[in-house]
C-alpha cells in the first residue's frame, strides 16, 4: 500500500473540507496546534525539574 499523492491527496483534502467545512478545520487546526505547544512547555518544564539548578549547592558530607 502506497500514500497517497497528487490528484489523490487532492481529492482528499477537498472531502475534507466538505465535511467540516473550512470554519471547523481552522477550529480543529488551532486546537491541534495549541495542543503541541502546551505539550512541548510541559516537556521543558519536565526536563527543567530533573536537572538540577546552578543556584543549589550540594550538600556537604563529612
Amino acid at each position: 500500500m502506497t500514500l497517497p499523492r497528487g490528484w489523490e491527496l487532492i481529492i482528499i483534502l477537498i472531502i475534507i473540507v466538505l465535511i467540516f467545512g473550512p470554519g471547523r478545520l481552522s477550529k480543529i487546526a488551532r486546537e491541534i496546534g495549541l495542543g503541541i505547544k502546551e505539550f512541548r512547555t510541559g516537556m521543558q518544564d519536565e526536563e527543567s525539574e530533573d536537572e538540577p539548578s546552578e543556584k543549589e549547592e550540594p550538600e556537604n558530607v563529612d
